[in-house]
């Protein structure tokens, strides 16, 4: 089961960032999935679902909107590697 969900965004964004309604959808929720998942709420592995695509595919998006496929803080990579 689906939903189809609608936005009302003014046709000006369009043009704003040179993409059609669909490019523009597209990219709308890559970005909400990478939010999601840079916040904890989400998993790759659920973001990929979200998205119909591969859990390897998302990660490529992530690439592509600059966010870590890792989830650590700087306070748990040092707790892991204390010698």
């Amino acid at each position: 089961m689906s939903y189809k969900l609608t936005l009302d965004i003014p046709f000006n964004a369009f043009s704003v960032l040179s993409q059609n309604p669909t490019e523009f959808g597209k990219e709308l929720l890559e970005a909400a999935l990478c939010k999601w998942y840079e916040l904890g709420r989400i998993s790759q592995s659920k973001a990929a679902e979200i998205a119909n695509i591969s859990r390897y595919e998302f990660i490529e998006v992530m690439k592509k909107h600059n966010v870590s496929p890792f989830q650590y803080t700087l306070e748990e990579l040092d707790k892991e590697f204390i010698l």
